[in-house]
């Protein structure tokens, strides 16, 4: 449910496995993959074309098949309308694993279609889209959702169709976790650069370390202890972040295994003229932030920014809002 980049590269992987898959998505990324066939690459050399694609709906209704299992993948603005409309034409009970950014989508989704089954989940790695019809994993990492029975059994039908899926009971820090390094993602959008290249400027990665910093203040005040995701403890990003460059390279070097192609999921939607997720990540380290008592304005400034942008056409207000972003960081 919400077939963009992620959705179609799970739905399209799971489906090459031999499972049923039902994609429910915009109607220009369906027609791209009528017309140009549906190809999934990644940066370790894997190159596949998918013989049989999901089936394409644009909405979900009465006539697709009963699903054993749903992801849920819309960006986080579009949660509460689509677990409403899942929940008009689904049964009861009906397990949902949320892959979405963020920390609050299954509370909104809770509140909207209660007589769902809600799961927490994790997607690690940036999906790009390359050409028509074609997508590619640009970074690496595993799917990470919570230890539930109904679950175990899918893990290794995930490990079967080339995607990883590890169970974990602290969801909630492993979201959390995710949350801190998507605050790369409105710096990225920012910069006009592509991951690898914005990460190797130290300017703009002091920028990112800054909202970090302020995220890890706000959980460390609530007692939320984020999951080690990275090869580095999460409380260590920002300061590695703010390293020289030099130096950087040497102690991030598993960081910067980074297909040149990536950009993040922000940047595209910049790109696209689309609603930007930046309330669902700086808003997030705001609120909490708030409720005990942490100032955070870097997040504050950003959120503030990225939701009232300048016509991509003014490019004299674009330089001065990189400006601000990089002063006093």
């Amino acid at each position: 449910m919400g077939a963009g980049s992620v959705g179609v590269f799970l739905g399209a992987r799971l489906a090459a496995a031999g499972h049923t898959v039902v994609a429910i998505g915009r109607e220009r990324l369906g027609r791209d993959i009528r017309q140009h066939g549906l190809r999934l690459t990644d940066l370790d050399g894997f190159d596949l074309r998918v013989p049989a694609p999901p089936r394409w709906a644009l909405a979900p209704d009465d006539s697709l098949p009963r699903p054993d299992l749903v992801l849920l993948t819309v960006k986080s603005g579009g949660t509460a309308l689509a677990a409403a409309q899942l929940a008009a034409c689904l049964s009861a009970g009906t397990p949902v694993l949320s892959f979405q950014n963020g920390v609050e989508n299954l509370a909104t989704a809770r509140a909207a279609a209660p007589s769902l089954r809600w799961l927490a989940g994790m997607v690690p790695y940036n999906i790009a889209e390359l050409a028509p019809g074609h997508w590619h994993r640009a970074t690496s990492g595993e799917l990470v959702a919570e230890d539930d029975a109904l679950l175990r059994p899918w893990q290794q039908r995930f490990t079967q169709a080339g995607l990883p899926l590890q169970l974990r009971r602290n969801m909630l820090g492993v979201q959390w976790a995710k949350l801190l390094l998507n605050l790369n993602n409105p710096v990225n959008a920012l910069s006009g650069l592509q991951l690898r290249e914005q990460l190797l400027d130290r300017s703009w990665r002091r920028c990112t370390a800054a909202l970090m910093a302020e995220g890890l203040a706000a959980l460390d005040a609530a007692g939320i202890r984020p999951a080690q995701l990275s090869p580095l403890p999460a409380a260590w990003i920002p300061a590695v972040l703010r390293l020289p460059t030099p130096l950087f390279r040497l102690v991030a070097a598993r960081m910067l295994r980074i297909d040149p192609s990536a950009r993040s999921s922000m940047a595209d939607d910049l790109r696209l003229g689309r609603p930007l997720e930046i309330d669902a990540l700086c808003g997030a380290v705001l609120r909490l932030g708030e409720q005990h008592g942490v100032a955070t304005p870097r997040n504050a400034w950003m959120l503030r920014q990225l939701s009232q942008l300048p016509p991509r056409e003014d490019l004299a207000a674009w330089a001065s809002l990189r400006q601000e972003a990089l002063a006093g960081v």
